[in-house]
Order: structure tokens, then sequence, then C-alpha cells
């Protein structure tokens, strides 16, 4: 019996050291994701993929330890529950907010590309060639901006009504955006 406590418990002592361990990769995973942008979370390619699953097994490794055991993996899927909560109880307090959510960025003001931006953003220029395609994009004077949104997703906004200042509250670079593709409104 006392092998099957072995194989499945966990001493308190572990059991702290699976919550540190959980919250401190927990919490240098979303200091990475902060520092490369939100690019690092979008659209993953199969090599993308690949990578994401051998870090999920080398994080799980290091969380739950020397031997894991059925309530290390109880104990550090709960604080990883635990801190995804207060993370999204955070992120809905106004100047809290900034430091969980990247800010949506203008890579593209009309028909002129941002390049620092798409450096900044780790964006190539033939990623937002491929999203214009898919937008049903044919020349870029049809575009009136392209943003990179905080999931890392691509929006594309065609030009004909203007778009609504307020639109880009909050959208770093805006102000590089053509005032005739604007509207106060």
């Amino acid at each position: 019996m006392d092998d099957l406590w072995f194989y499945l418990g966990i001493p308190p002592l572990a059991a702290l050291a699976v919550v540190i361990s959980t919250a401190g990769l927990y919490g240098t995973f979303l200091l990475l994701s902060r520092v490369l942008g939100q690019r690092v979370l979008a659209r993953l390619s199969g090599f993308d993929l690949l990578v994401v699953i051998v870090f999920g097994a080398i994080i799980g490794r290091a969380i739950l330890g020397h031997v894991p055991t059925f309530a290390a993996g109880l104990v550090a899927m709960a604080t990883l529950l635990v801190l995804e909560g207060a993370i999204g109880m955070i992120s809905r307090k106004g100047r809290l907010q900034a430091l969980v959510h990247n800010r949506p960025v203008l890579l593209m003001a009309g028909s002129q590309l941002v390049a620092t931006e798409l450096r900044r953003c780790h964006v190539t220029v033939e990623e937002v060639h491929s999203q214009l395609r898919r937008a049903g994009i044919r020349s870029q004077e049809e575009v009136a901006a392209v943003i990179l949104e905080p999931t890392g997703e691509l929006s594309v906004v065609r030009r004909g009504v203007p778009m609504a200042r307020s639109l880009l509250a909050g959208v770093r670079s805006a102000e590089r955006m053509p005032e005739d593709l604007l509207a106060d409104a």
C-alpha cells in the first residue's frame, strides 16, 4: 500500500514545490509572451506546433518534479487554474490590463506598410500579404488598415466608408492613419 501512495500521493513539502514551480513557470511564460509580442501565440505553423508540444513536455516535467504523481498533477492543475483566474480578474482592471494584454498595433496605414511596427511585432510582409489575399484584397489601394490584434490575429479593414477614430483608440501607431480614411464618428 505504501508503494501505491508513493506513485499517487505527494508529501506537503513536495506539493509546495509544485505550486512554486507552477507559479514560476506560469509567470515566466506570461513575461516572455509579453516581451515577444502577440504573434507568438497566433496561428501556429507545423514547426511552431512541434515547439509548443516540446515546451509543454519540458514545463510539465519541471512542474511535476522528480517523480510525477497523480496528486502532483492535481496540485499543478489547481495552481494553473487559480493563476489563470487571478490573471483574468487582474486583466479586467483598467491600468492592470496593460500588464497582461498586448495593445493592438497598426501594421498598414492605407496602402503603406508600417515597417517599424512589422519589425517590432515580428510580422513579415509575406504574412500581411497572405492575410490580404484571405480577405479578398486585390490591390494595396483597397486597404484602409491592417491591425495586429491582441490575440495575434491580423484584421484587414477595407477602404470605402471612413473608419471611425474611436475604433483606433488604444491602437499603437494609429496616428499614422491617413486623415482621408478616418471619420470623427
